[in-house]
């Protein structure tokens, strides 16, 4: 699997996202500007709650805007044994019970999930306990996180 077209349809997921995001920011904004919305007693609250609604979206939309543009920005750089596992690689790790997953290490965007060549792949950021414990790993190297309460262990079966 090439990470290049990993990373392009991760760019090309935020961009769609980024496009829905800001249509429902603007409706929003629209509903929260509305005359009819302007509050006529104390108990009217429509207007209220729309600008809530209306500053969530705008903070979503950045957000997905700052995800966008430090993924857009990520050099890629081939797997180098030296440094281990950086931002920007491919990782597949296998878990105790013999389930497969496999994992882009991203600057930002964490929990988007994609699919590439029939495959799914789940974005993750150095920020997280796993991406933590990845950086600077090997393959065939053990990592393990703390969920819930319940220690998980994971081998890296292959970095590109």
């Amino acid at each position: 699997m090439n990470k290049s077209a990993v990373l392009q349809c991760i760019v090309e997921r935020l961009q769609v996202d980024l496009d829905v995001a800001v249509r429902a920011a603007q409706t929003a904004y629209e509903t929260a500007t509305h005359e009819e919305n302007i509050a006529e007693n104390k108990y009217d609250t429509l207007g209220l709650e729309a600008s809530y609604l209306a500053a969530g979206q705008a903070r979503r939309v950045e957000e997905i805007r700052q995800s966008l543009n430090l993924c857009r920005q990520l050099v890629l750089k081939p797997f180098d044994e030296q440094r281990g596992i950086q931002t920007g690689d491919l990782i597949a790790l296998q878990a105790d019970n013999g389930t497969q997953q496999l994992l882009f290490l991203a600057p930002d965007a964490a929990g988007l999930r994609v699919s590439v060549e029939e495959q799914s792949i789940t974005v993750i950021t150095p920020r997280a306990p796993l991406g933590q414990n990845l950086l600077g790993k090997l393959d065939g190297d053990e990592v393990q996180v703390v969920v819930n309460g319940s220690r998980q262990s994971f081998e890296i079966t292959q970095i590109l």
